[in-house]
């Protein structure tokens, strides 16, 4: 048998739809930025996917640039608020302690090339921003504060994010959004939640690798990162995507995400592996989440050793952890959570998807016990 993918979180198959209107674009003929025909027909083509991509996000389609991943995006956006507002003597990022690396990174890179300096802002047990600590802060240091950036959902945990409430506490600090896993799984509307910028990519929701979108609020102009020929607003120079686009587009409009579906398969996971191994830890909160993703520590075990048991059983998820240049680290993540570095590296991420089934969900649990079992063997030896 093929293995059950449980780690849509990651990425997701591509969409059918997607597939076949990218394979269209793709025999067309013509530069976006050029006047002939067939220019303007490729022009046209992307304009058609911006205004769908901006119905479906609640903002102006003047309001998307096109970026090629959701990482390009998160920087342009951090980057370029932080060196707008940086003028105005504004040096201080304030960035959740569980955002993604793509938010992280070059929140570093800025303390230590451009001497910004970086809080963080302390999350609960149930991985929820403290808005207390945020509001206190500012009524500090809020004239220092150049860009506050808190992700929509966490991409370990699948906690969502108080987001509206931090818009409200900011005032007219400029705040940036990571909505990378929450698109197209919950409700997202741009205007709704106040935001100055958010992030988009396409492969969370069934459209093609390396194409995403900063969604940056009219009226706001940042310097770019990629200079040349002034496409996407002067911001992101560079020939546009026309296949990826169109086929971005594409999977948003299909809506072939059931959130009431894969939320019942979600509660039908939790509610059996808290049954079958009562000493399981759900990480997070349990209502205040994504349908799809769910984190569990089993004590007494090793990540990796799980992944790759969980791997030899036909089931593909996810550690809980960050793997870099071969060296295994503790989930930021769950450390922020009040995990100790061994409980944080006993983790897994399981994450469903459009495409997931109950028979799905029913293997993974049957072949769970064993893999604890003999994960916990491993980690005694």
């Amino acid at each position: 048998m093929s293995s059950i993918y449980l780690d849509h979180a990651a990425t997701t198959p591509m969409l059918d739809c997607a597939i076949d209107a990218m394979t269209i674009q793709l025999s067309k003929l013509g530069n976006p930025s050029s006047l002939h025909t067939q220019g303007r027909a490729a022009r046209k083509d992307i304009e058609d996917a911006r205004e769908i991509i901006a119905r479906e996000v609640g903002c102006l389609a003047s309001e998307i640039i096109f970026t090629g991943s959701g990482t390009e995006a998160n920087n342009i956006a951090l980057k370029g608020l932080f060196w707008k507002r940086r003028a105005e003597g504004r040096n201080v990022l304030l960035i959740s302690a569980i955002e993604h690396h793509a938010i992280i990174d070059p929140a570093h890179w800025l303390s230590t090339h451009e001497k910004a300096e970086v809080i963080e802002i302390p999350v609960t047990r149930d991985g929820i921003i403290d808005c207390a600590f945020v509001e206190d802060f500012l009524s500090k240091r809020g004239d220092e504060v150049a860009v506050i950036a808190v992700m929509h959902s966490n991409n370990e945990t699948g906690v969502l994010q108080p987001i509206t409430q931090l818009v409200e506490i900011a005032g007219d600090i400029p705040v940036h959004c990571d909505g990378v896993q929450s698109f197209g799984k919950v409700p997202l509307s741009f205007s709704e939640l106040g935001l100055t910028s958010l992030t988009l990519s396409a492969h969370k929701i069934g459209g093609p690798l390396g194409i995403g979108a900063l969604v940056l609020k009219r009226g706001v102009e940042v310097p770019a990162l990629l200079h040349g020929g002034g496409q996407e607003r002067e911001i992101r120079s560079g020939t546009l995507n026309a296949p990826s686009i169109v086929a971005f587009a594409t999977a948003i409009a299909s809506h072939q995400y059931n959130s009431e579906s894969v939320t019942h398969l979600r509660n039908h996971f939790i509610s059996h592996v808290e049954k079958l191994l009562p000493d399981a830890i759900l990480n997070g909160a349990k209502s205040s989440r994504l349908p799809g993703i769910v984190n569990f520590t089993f004590p007494g075990t090793q990540s990796d050793t799980l992944l790759l048991l969980m791997d030899a059983a036909k089931v593909s998820c996810s550690t809980g952890s960050a793997c870099s240049a071969g060296v295994h680290e503790a989930s930021h993540v769950l450390l922020a959570m009040g995990h100790t570095e061994k409980t944080a590296q006993s983790s897994l991420r399981f994450s469903l998807g459009a495409s997931t089934t109950q028979a799905d969900i029913d293997f993974a649990l049957s072949v769970l016990p064993d893999v604890i079992a003999r994960g916990r063997a491993a980690n005694l030896s």
